[in-house]
């Protein structure tokens, strides 16, 4: 063991964002499964895609849902009926029609959809990405790490792990889930709505498009109940804080190109960032005010032999977990390489299994305070050990994309 202490704040890092939050971190983490990125929700997207827009709809007084103009035009762009779409149309997953470029994403919001019934019967696919921009180890991989046991987070998870949260969307294959954080967002200081998560939760790659109906969940399951309580839980109690819709979101070019559903080359690229909006409109309080804090996000972390120690929190879905529980796990990193040529991922042991993919990777700089550092991309069928991409050029470049799009607004 190193005795050296974790430093994220290194010559040259870029830390953006400033941390705002009322309790102890605990990183967010996601799964893998079988030595290959495991995404509970992903979309495809073409191979211009750093980000990818959707709109939301608004709620009238009669409880009726008006799809805006700009997205009904989109739509109809692609032969997509608006009021067919919410009444069940989304469910053609005609390969033709699979929208995948980053400009034609659209995910209008129907309301009532992620109800508790719809939530908890969400499963976990596989799939994953990767991250790039960073040199000085490509091709090093280090012995595989010992398993270390995920903990059960202890509720309310809200008081623990506030960024925390699930993002559930549809697929080909039906309903599926992921883990999420919240991160800072640069234009709206304190009052973020941006989330983090995998690009294999958004985007299918390069053999499909976009996700449906994306939508995060902060707290989910916040008083932790049991199984058997669950079949009769209420939204409030499944989804204290609401449920957010993702109205734009974006993922690395190189997982549209080349992310698949054992990861692929694109496992290094395995992120993207959402821009999320109320489902009911809420009380004009951004996801930042809703939950009280937001993770800052660390592109240029240090190389592995320098970081201490990394928390990883995530919902595993996959047996022996069910998806409902929280977990967390602590190690030291280690590196693991897919491609010689491509970025080195962060890898740590870890029990966890599907459905906690996506989640943030969290770490403690020099100044003290906790940063995202990457978010959970693959690991084996037998969940011994998670890996995730290390954020450099391309990560933030994502991120600057969204947050862009509503820095004036």
């Amino acid at each position: 063991m190193r005795s050296e202490p974790l430093s994220l704040t290194t010559r040259g890092e870029r830390v953006r964002g400033a941390r705002r939050r009322t309790s102890p971190v605990l990183a967010t983490m996601a799964l893998a499964s079988v030595l290959t990125l495991t995404a509970t929700g992903c979309g495809s997207g073409g191979p211009d895609a750093n980000a990818q827009a959707s709109a939301s709809a608004t709620s009238e007084g009669d409880g009726k849902i008006t799809i805006p103009d700009d997205i009904r035009d989109r739509l109809k762009e692609h032969g997509i009926d608006v009021d067919k779409w919410k009444n069940g149309a989304w469910k053609d997953w005609d390969r033709d029609d699979w929208l995948r470029e980053a400009r034609d994403y659209v995910n209008p919001i129907i309301e009532g959809l992620w109800d508790p019934e719809r939530m908890r019967k969400a499963e976990d696919p596989g799939r994953g990405v990767q991250e790039s921009d960073l040199s000085g180890d490509q091709g090093v991989t280090d012995p595989e790490p010992a398993p270390v046991d995920a903990k059960a987070v202890p509720p309310t998870y809200h008081d623990n792990v506030p960024e925390a949260g699930k993002v559930f969307f549809d697929s080909p294959e039906g309903t599926m889930v992921c883990s999420a954080t919240v991160v800072v967002d640069p234009a709206h200081p304190g009052k973020s709505n941006l989330v983090w998560t995998a690009g294999h939760c958004v985007h299918a790659g390069r053999s499909g498009g976009w996700y449906r109906n994306i939508a995060f969940v902060p707290s989910y399951n916040d008083q932790a109940l049991a199984a058997g309580e669950l079949a009769g839980a209420t939204e409030g109690e499944l989804a204290p804080y609401g449920v957010w819709w993702a109205d734009w979101a974006g993922t690395s070019d190189q997982w549209i190109a080349q992310g698949g559903p054992t990861g692929g080359e694109g496992a290094p690229y395995d992120f993207a960032v959402i821009h999320v909006t109320p489902e009911e409109g809420g009380s004009g309080k951004s996801l930042e005010e809703t939950v009280g804090s937001a993770l800052p996000v660390n592109f240029a972390a240090p190389a592995v032999p320098r970081v201490e120690s990394i928390t990883v929190d995530g919902y595993p879905a996959a047996a022996p977990f069910d998806g409902e529980t929280l977990y967390q796990c602590q190690d030291r990193p280690g590196r693991l390489s897919i491609n010689a040529s491509d970025p080195t991922m962060y890898r740590i042991g870890c029990t966890m299994t599907g459905g906690a993919s996506g989640g943030g990777w969290v770490s403690t700089g020099a100044d003290g305070e906790p940063a995202l550092v990457s978010n959970t991309s693959i690991g084996p069928v037998n969940a011994g050990w998670l890996a995730g991409p290390r954020l450099g050029e391309a990560a933030e470049g994502v991120y600057d994309t969204v947050s862009r799009k509503f820095a004036g607004q």
